[in-house]
């Protein structure tokens, strides 16, 4: 009996138990939704652009990478090899052209064609085959300049690739260096609100014990919400650097890459432009290009102008015919051998047109290589200014790290001893993390600097 009573009361219990708990529930008013949606839309975007992969990279394996798979690289190459289809065609016009033939007529032998082109009027009925050889014997030099101009024109190419190859690495080496740069400003962002958020705690505990004023409280607050602003959209620039990295190296998928500093020592540039500049103008690949180009343009000028020279070539044919009319055809095989002089008299001043186009491009291809030799000289001597000045900001940045970081300590200190406002200690922590934020980019501006420097002065990759 007493067992039955203890089940009873057990029941009961449990049954208030839960309706008590369902009631609550239902009755209870929510929290504050800001600072709940707030962190967990800050973890939620930190989770999903930027998750967590193995995948390391450094400047090099990403130069690498995009040398093997960007397109332009590729496009440049089958450039060149096209080019080079093209010097074979010029030079098929010094080989002998062989042709085959194959003849069947039935005609009414002895009839004439009485219209049409000046041709044998006499009409026979035959079949037969044969071989024809023409050989170019001279020209006096067109059909040389056109194969010489092709070469130039291939190697300008061949030039142009190289350049391309450049291009590629200052370009990978540009978004290496963003994204490199907006992770570690990710790191400054994180820690910033890591550091405000305890100073909030400091300051909570503070204001309960009624050492501080809430005002204070609210100034913490809003420091930590400042930062947490500042944390999204270094999560949003650190997505983009790295969509751009992803483009450059040839990918048509993301790839969160975990990029890795080399860790070389940063050295000075080198003391003297114009050193640099003689560098550039002697190995500049793109301006080698240039120069082809303009040879190539003058030597396909000269073989323009050399259409108006006559063309002498040798001719030979033999065949069989084994069907033919016996009184017109006395041998069952033809051969014959000659010569051809081709004199051009007038073809509606079509070659002088040519040849004066041809001039024309000659002219605006050499003016078109002096503008990119101006346009080395400039840039090499504007990017060894950038990079002196990007040296210099690094020791400055990093004097100015030092002199935030004291000025933080000491207001922290003069703020807890109750010396200074909550407004003295925000002010510090906000000029050391833009100390932080300026030496960070300070240092990879410099690294894209000397990269920028290496391209100007026609640096091998």
């Amino acid at each position: 009996m007493a067992m039955r009573c203890f089940l009873v009361l057990f029941l009961a219990s449990t049954i208030i138990d839960v309706v008590s708990a369902a009631a609550q529930a239902m009755f209870q008013l929510p929290a504050a939704p800001y600072a709940s949606l707030a962190s967990n839309t800050l973890k939620g975007t930190l989770t999903t652009s930027l998750p967590s992969v193995p995948t390391t990279l450094t400047s090099e394996e990403a130069e690498q990478l995009a040398l093997r798979n960007n397109p332009r690289v590729s496009i440049s190459h089958l450039l060149a090899l096209a080019q080079h289809q093209v010097l074979r065609e010029s030079r098929a016009g010094e080989l002998p052209q062989a042709n085959g033939s194959l003849t069947v007529v039935a005609a009414k032998d002895g009839s004439r064609i009485a219209s049409g082109a000046l041709n044998d009027s006499r009409l026979f009925q035959h079949a037969g085959g044969g071989v024809e050889v023409d050989q170019l014997l001279t020209d006096f030099g067109r059909t040389s300049s056109l194969v010489a101009a092709a070469r130039l024109e291939e190697r300008s190419q061949q030039a142009g690739a190289l350049a391309t190859r450049q291009d590629v690495t200052l370009v990978t080496d540009q978004a290496f260096y963003d994204a490199l740069e907006a992770q570690a400003l990710l790191e400054v962002a994180q820690q910033t609100v890591n550091t405000r958020q305890a100073t909030s705690g400091q300051v909570g505990q503070l204001t309960k014990n009624n050492l501080r004023s809430t005002l204070d409280l609210t100034f913490a607050n809003v420091d930590v919400s400042q930062a947490q602003l500042q944390q999204l959209d270094a999560v949003s620039n650190a997505s983009a650097a790295m969509a751009a990295l992803d483009e450059v190296l040839g990918l048509d998928h993301e790839i969160n890459y975990r990029l890795l500093d080399d860790g070389q020592a940063l050295t000075a540039p080198p003391p003297d432009a114009q050193m640099l500049i003689q560098t550039a103008l002697a190995q500049r690949p793109d301006l080698l290009a240039a120069d082809l180009h303009r040879q190539s343009q003058q030597v396909f000028s000269k073989a323009q102008s050399d259409q108006n020279r006559p063309t002498i070539s040798a001719l030979g044919t033999v065949g069989g015919d084994p069907v033919r009319p016996g009184q017109y055809f006395t041998s069952s095989w033809d051969g014959a051998v000659g010569a051809n002089i081709n004199i051009p008299i007038f073809n509606g001043f079509l070659f002088s047109a040519q040849a004066q186009e041809a001039q024309l491009r000659a002219n605006a291809a050499s003016e078109q290589t002096r503008e990119l030799r101006n346009n080395i000289v400039r840039n090499v001597q504007t990017a060894w200014l950038q990079a002196n000045n990007a040296y210099q900001r690094i020791s400055v940045t990093e004097q100015f790290v030092q002199q935030t970081n004291q000025s933080l300590a000491l207001a922290k200190t003069r703020y807890q001893l109750g010396l200074a406002s909550i407004v003295e200690l925000s002010q510090a922590q906000l000029q050391q993390t833009q100390a932080a934020i300026s030496h960070t980019n300070a240092q990879y501006q410099y690294r894209l600097a000397l990269s920028t420097l290496n391209y100007q002065t026609g640096v091998q990759p």
